[in-house]
C-alpha cells in the first residue's frame, strides 16, 4: 500500500471536496470516525484494501485516485506501460476513424507461432517477469491483429487472449480502467471466433478489472453470469469443469470483499474439483483443481478477518499443487491472516516466502506492501528481513 501520509492527503482532500465531515464519510463507508481520522492524519500504515474500497465507493472515486498508485515498470528495457496502452486505445479500431496502425503492414504472423508467442506471454505472466510482459504485449497484439485480420475467426482465439493477458497485467500495474477495456476487446473478439469457453473465462478478467474499481456488485455478476452460460454436468469434460469452477472463484473474490458468505460459490467449485478428481487442470492459460478452490477458501477467510478459520484452511492447501503468483497471492494470504492472529514473525516468513516466488510481481502487490507495513510497525525492533522487504515495495 502507499505511504500513509499520501492516502490520508487525498483522503482528506476529497472528503473536504464533498462537503463531508469525518463522521459523515465514516457512516457512508460503515467505519468508525477514528479509522478515517487515523488515516487522514497518517497514523494508521498498512489499512486494507476493502477499508479503503469501502471509503472510495463513499467518496464516488476510484480507488487508485484515492491510494495514489502508480504503474512501476517503465524505462527498462523499453518497458512502457503507455505502449500497452497504445495498442489497445489504438483510434483505428473505431469504424471510420483513424488511419492504419503499424500493424497493418507486413504478411501475417502464421497462426501455429502467433498461439506458441501468446502461451510464452503468458508464462511470463505466471512467473511474475511483468517488466518482459509490458515490452512483449504491444507485439502480441498487433501480431494478433493481422493475423486475425487474414485468417478470421481462426486467429480470434489467440487474439482474444493477447487482449487478456494486457488486461491482467494492467490489473497488476494499478490501471484498472484500462485492464477493463483490454478485457473488453477480448471479448468481442472471442464472440467473433467459434470457442464460448474462451468467451467465458474471459469475461472472468473483466469481472476482475471491475473488481479493482471496487465494482463489486458489477464484478460477481458478470463471472457469475459467465459462469452460468457454460453450467456444464458432472460427467462433463475437465477442461468445461475448470472454467466453470473458475468462473465461479471469479465471482468469490468480490463477493468477499463485500462482505457476504463464500458457500454459495466455493460449495459448487469443490463439486467441480472433486468431479475433476485429483490432478490440477490446464485451462486457458490458468489452473483449476482441488488447490485452487482450498487456496480461494483461505483466501475468503483471511479477507473476512477469521484468522483461525483461515489458518486451519491453509493447512488444506499443498503449496506444491500451485503454479507460479497463484503461489505467491496465497502465502500473502497467510501472512494476512497471521498478521491478524497477532503473529508477525510468521507473517514474516510467509511474506518473504511470497517475495521469493516472483520478486517483480511481489513489488506491485496492494497487499503485499500493506503486510510488511503492518508487520513493521507492530516490531519493536524490525529484523533486517523486514527492513529489505518494506525497502523492496517502496516503504522504507
Amino acid at each position: 500500500m502507499p505511504e500513509a501520509s499520501t492516502i490520508g492527503t487525498a483522503l482528506r482532500r476529497i472528503r473536504t471536496e464533498r462537503g463531508l465531515s469525518q463522521e459523515g464519510l465514516a457512516e457512508k463507508a460503515g467505519l468508525s470516525r477514528d479509522t478515517v481520522a487515523k488515516l487522514e492524519q497518517g497514523r494508521r500504515r498498512g489499512e486494507r484494501t476493502t477499508t479503503l474500497m469501502r471509503l472510495a465507493n463513499a467518496l464516488d472515486v476510484d480507488l487508485g485516485e484515492l491510494t495514489g498508485r502508480r504503474e512501476r515498470v517503465g524505462g527498462r528495457d523499453g518497458a512502457s506501460v503507455l505502449a500497452v496502452r497504445d495498442v489497445i486505445l489504438a483510434p483505428s479500431l473505431l469504424p471510420g476513424v483513424g488511419g492504419l496502425d503499424a500493424d497493418d503492414a507486413g504478411d501475417p504472423t502464421p497462426l501455429p507461432e502467433l498461439k506458441a508467442a501468446v502461451a510464452r506471454g503468458w508464462r511470463m505472466y505466471w512467473e511474475g517477469d511483468l517488466t518482459a510482459l509490458t515490452v512483449t504485449v504491444p507485439g502480441l497484439i498487433a501480431e494478433g491483429r493481422l493475423t486475425q485480420r487474414s485468417l478470421g475467426a481462426q486467429a480470434a482465439v489467440p487474439l482474444s487472449r493477447a487482449y487478456q493477458l494486457a488486461a491482467c497485467l494492467l490489473n497488476h500495474l494499478g490501471k484498472p480502467e484500462l485492464a477493463a477495456i483490454a478485457a473488453e476487446r477480448a471479448i468481442a473478439v472471442a464472440y467473433q471466433g467459434d470457442d464460448e469457453l474462451q468467451h467465458a473465462t474471459v469475461q472472468g478478467t473483466y469481472a476482475w478489472a471491475l473488481h479493482r474499481q471496487a465494482r463489486l456488485t458489477e464484478a460477481e455478476q458478470v463471472a457469475a453470469k459467465a459462469a452460468s452460460s457454460i453450467e456444464p454436468s458432472f460427467n462433463d469434460s475437465p477442461v468445461r469443469l475448470s472454467v466453470w469452477g473458475g468462473l465461479l472463484l471469479n465471482a468469490l473474490a468480490p463477493r468477499i470483499v463485500a462482505g457476504n458468505d463464500p458457500e454459495e460459490y466455493l460449495s459448487p467449485a469443490r463439486a467441480a474439483a472433486a468431479a475433476i478428481g485429483s490432478r490440477r487442470v490446464e485451462h486457458y492459460d490458468a489452473w483449476f483443481g482441488a488447490h485452487t478452490v482450498n487456496m480461494q477458501g483461505v483466501y475468503a477467510w483471511a479477507t473476512l478477518r477469521e484468522p483461525g478459520r483461515a489458518l486451519e484452511a491453509a493447512r488444506s492447501v499443498q503449496i506444491s499443487g500451485l503454479h507460479g503468483i497463484y503461489r505467491g497471492r496465497h502465502l500473502l494470504d497467510v501472512a494476512q491472516a497471521h498478521v491478524d492472529a497477532r503473529q508477525p514473525r510468521a507473517a514474516e516468513a510467509r511474506l518473504a516466502d511470497a517475495q521469493a516466488v516472483a520478486p517483480q510481481w511481489f513489488r506491485h502487490q496492494t497487499l503485499a506492501q500493506g503486510l510488511v507495513g503492518e508487520v513493521r510497525e507492530v516490531m519493536s525492533r524490525p529484523t533486517p528481513r523486514i527492513r529489505a522487504l518494506a525497502h523492496e515495495v517502496g516503504i522504507d
